[in-house]
């Protein structure tokens, strides 16, 4: 729905509908015309409410459940809350404390932090809490090792600016002795450490080009033992989900089939990953209310996303699935801060090399 329809309701009409979804996120329960009276501040009779409520309901803003008087927000209305109605504020200063205080503050690798994050995501909000996991290659080398083994192979240990190591085994075209394999790992870690590992193969081949003689011999290992150490590996996309159990604590999923429907969701993950991955893409906070999602098993739910990088780069995005019904004003901070530290600490990471 286009922004500009919130400007198209008059000064009362904003207020009783900001007061009907801040009432209805309150206490989850439909909210009639006295209540409205009451709480809204607004000098006008219940059937001047009424009237407006009617209003709102033909625009498809709220909508009236068969078994009460009362209205509730829909996904539309919700919509037009969260983009022009609600007030944002930054995180209260304990609950900053709190997020800076359970983040590891120590050295760890990226996916145990991406793990705790989740987790704190969860607990904060008593919803999933949801974080992608980047690709390894996307994090600099931050040391390289060579280990010699039988039949012309060589094992590669490369350790990452994440604390992250990967052990792989290449095979090359003849053996090198532990001397070779010792001086191309010294002079990689010398001249390219703090390189991406597709910045280091380019930078080799240019070299390799531009020279001769006997630093040709050492750089001909060197790439040889690059292009086989760095060549493209198939990374398996994830995304770590923790507090998934929360969600069955809310009513307005307790239908057992629409349960089943999250909860396989969760366990395949391809369609949420592509979701986070398109949130990943955008600057700042994404929401995607009910439907807006595109994905059936998210229907009912909200999912507050952030993206989170590192050195100028984004890395992926962080963010929490819960029920429509939400306390957004609170939700959107939480999630907001937490890239934001989970940012710093990749970033303070990447300082240390």
């Amino acid at each position: 729905m286009p922004l500009s329809f919130g400007h198209e309701l008059d000064a009362r009409a904003r207020r009783l509908l900001r007061t009907l979804i801040a009432q209805y996120l309150a206490d989850g329960e439909p909210v009639g015309s006295r209540t409205l009276s009451r709480s809204s501040g607004l000098d006008v009779s219940p059937a001047t409410i009424r009237n407006i409520m009617a209003d709102l309901e033909e625009a498809g803003l709220v909508a009236s459940p068969h078994t009460s008087a009362g209205r509730i927000p829909t996904p539309r209305g919700l919509r037009l809350f969260v983009d022009s109605l609600i007030e944002l504020h930054p995180l209260p200063l304990d609950e900053m404390a709190r997020l800076r205080r359970e983040l590891p503050p120590g050295p760890t690798t990226t996916r145990d932090l991406l793990g705790n994050v989740s987790s704190l995501l969860s607990a904060m909000t008593h919803f999933a809490g949801v974080v992608t996991v980047p690709r390894q290659v996307d994090f600099p080398l931050r040391h390289i090792d060579f280990v010699p083994l039988p039949d012309s192979r060589v094992l590669v240990i490369l350790v990452f600016s994440d604390n992250q190591v990967q052990n792989r085994i290449v095979q090359l075209a003849k053996p090198l002795d532990g001397r070779e394999l010792e001086q191309a790992a010294n002079y990689l870690n010398s001249q390219f450490a703090g390189l991406r590992l597709d910045d280091i193969r380019a930078h080799l081949l240019r070299e390799l080009r531009e020279t001769s003689g006997e630093l040709n011999q050492l750089l001909s290992s060197a790439v040889e033992l690059a292009a086989a150490s760095f060549a493209p590996q198939t990374e398996s996309d994830d995304v770590l989900v923790s507090g998934q159990t929360n969600l069955m604590g809310y009513s307005e999923l307790a239908n057992l089939e629409r349960l089943r429907e999250l909860f396989e969701a969760f366990q395949k993950k391809n369609e949420l990953l592509q979701l986070m991955e398109v949130c990943a893409k955008a600057p700042g906070v994404r929401l995607f209310i009910g439907e807006e999602s595109g994905f059936a098993a998210l229907d009912g739910c909200s999912v507050v996303t952030a993206s989170y990088g590192a050195q100028g780069r984004v890395l992926g995005a962080v963010g929490v699935i819960g029920p429509t019904r939400m306390a957004y004003e609170r939700v959107i901070p939480v999630v907001q801060a937490t890239a934001g530290l989970l940012s710093d600490a990749l970033n303070r990471a990447a300082t240390t090399l």
